[in-house]
């Protein structure tokens, strides 16, 4: 089993909200730094084009982070490819995967939030057709350093070279997912590795969609070993639970809150965050035997999953209380994993 951290590259912290978003970045590409040298699987960047968040442009800060890394796998978490360009997408994550020598990893979806679409001129009626025709787009570049391609929501290609060309081939693509039923069949129809956010609830209430995403595979000719299953969870390792727990509350709190008000959800509470942190809740956090323990227990409910990713910054901790976290997923957490 994979392990990783994931990152929103939040522009706060729990003590301030005028930090300086340079230092912020620096901070960020230092925590990628620190995740490789003990030992983590994967770093991934989000894309977000809110004030709460400084990864608009995650190729970049991918790029700086490939220049003092060595191992771990850099991705995207996740490429909101339904308001991009997939050529200008592609090429990026090559470039990014010829930087790295061939450590680059994008993780594609429709992203939760919509300010991208007025942003780039897009209609939000059109969410699931663009997702849909420029993911055709992106596997077809993947596929073909001369496209022929036509769609409806982008001029057609007519034999034009794609370059540079990736590292890898083929570049590893992955289709990042909610709990939209055809989201998961179509990962399974096109044979892509499929990458599961599973924010709250309980994990287990996913095996339905994970069944389906490989019966579907199965039923277009992919075979097992090409069907693997992530999990992206929101989480957080401290020396105790209670120190975990105490930690990330406040920050998660008002995160999901704020996001909550755009979204008729009720105020957050810690009676409902600490039964989210129950057996079978999906919030990752604790000491590390204990959030070791739990991943395996979801990994056996969900039929076997072969990457985990933490999400941290969620909840805006500190730049030392991150370090310290990454510090023990990557030498307590992933070697009991592994």
């Amino acid at each position: 089993m994979q392990i990783g951290i994931d990152s929103f590259a939040a522009a706060y912290d729990d003590t301030s909200l005028a930090v300086s978003a340079a230092e912020r970045l620096s901070d960020l590409v230092e925590q990628i730094e620190h995740a490789d040298q003990v030992g983590l699987d994967v770093f991934g960047v989000g894309e977000h084009h809110r004030r709460e968040y400084l990864d608009s442009a995650p190729a970049v800060i991918l790029g700086a982070a490939a220049a003092r890394t060595h191992r771990i796998r850099l991705t995207s978490a996740v490429t909101v490819l339904s308001a991009a360009d997939p050529v200008r997408v592609f090429q990026n994550f090559a470039t990014l995967d010829l930087l790295s020598q061939g450590r680059a990893e994008m993780v594609v979806g429709r992203g939760s939030f919509i300010e991208a679409f007025p942003l780039f001129g897009l209609q939000l009626k059109d969410y699931d057709a663009l997702f849909a025709e420029k993911l055709d787009l992106l596997l077809t570049i993947r596929e073909n350093e001369h496209v022929h391609w036509a769609g409806k929501y982008r001029a057609p290609l007519t034999g034009q070279g794609v370059y540079p060309r990736p590292l890898q081939n083929p570049f590893p693509i992955w289709l990042g997912v909610g709990g939209t039923p055809d989201s998961f069949a179509r990962a399974g129809a096109l044979g892509l590795p499929l990458m599961v956010a599973i924010i709250g609830g309980e994990p287990r209430r996913f095996r339905p969609l994970i069944d389906r995403y490989r019966k579907t595979g199965k039923e277009h000719g992919y075979s097992p070993d090409r069907l693997t299953v992530g999990m992206h969870a929101l989480g957080y390792v401290a020396r105790t639970t209670q120190e975990a727990a105490d930690d990330f509350f406040p920050g998660y709190a008002r995160a999901f809150t704020e996001v909550g008000k755009e979204r008729g959800w009720p105020p957050m509470t810690r009676a409902s965050f600490d039964a989210q942190r129950g057996p079978q809740g999906a919030l990752l956090i604790g000491e590390p035997d204990e959030v070791a323990e739990k991943i395996l227990r979801h990994s056996k409910a969900l039929g076997g999953i072969s990457r985990v990713t933490f999400q941290m910054n969620a909840s805006s901790l500190p730049h030392a209380k991150l370090m310290q976290a990454i510090e023990a997923i990557g030498t307590r957490v992933a070697p009991a994993l592994r």
